[in-house]
């Protein structure tokens, strides 16, 4: 019987979160993309490689942005909690503003997989950005 050890378990949810964001597995574009939207010292394809093969974790700051970026929470791509950060209770919906109907919405919401996720967020960005700004 194997078991997957933590760094091995944290490359598979890298790869299913990037696979899920609709991004290649491919170090050198891991690599690339990551150094976009981190601010500290550049990545190379090999850490990132070591990432995706299991053989290292990132550190906190780079997990942060990692996570920012394939839009999951920093526990689910580290630990493997699906939903960590983004459990939801009335009191926190209803503390928001939200209405009944958007209280079931983000139920919905937070209950599809992770792919219709990010068509639901893309259409949301697509939504708002069309909309006229207001003087």
């Amino acid at each position: 019987m194997s078991t997957l050890t933590e760094t091995q378990s944290f490359a598979l949810r890298l790869r299913q979160s990037l696979e899920d964001s609709g991004v290649s597995t491919s170090p050198t574009v891991v690599a690339n993309e990551f150094n976009l939207r981190y601010w500290g010292r550049s990545i190379t394809s090999h850490t990132a490689r070591n990432w995706l093969l299991g053989k290292a974790i990132p550190t906190q700051d780079k997990l942060r942005v990692l996570a920012e970026w394939l839009q999951v929470s920093p526990d689910a791509l580290r630990f493997g909690q699906p939903h960590a950060s983004l459990q939801v209770s009335e009191h926190s919906m209803s503390e928001q503003g939200l209405n009944m109907v958007d209280k079931e919405q983000m139920i919905r919401y937070l209950a599809l997989p992770m792919a219709d996720k990010k068509t639901v967020r893309d259409v949301t960005t697509a939504l708002t950005l069309a909309r006229p700004v207001k003087t």
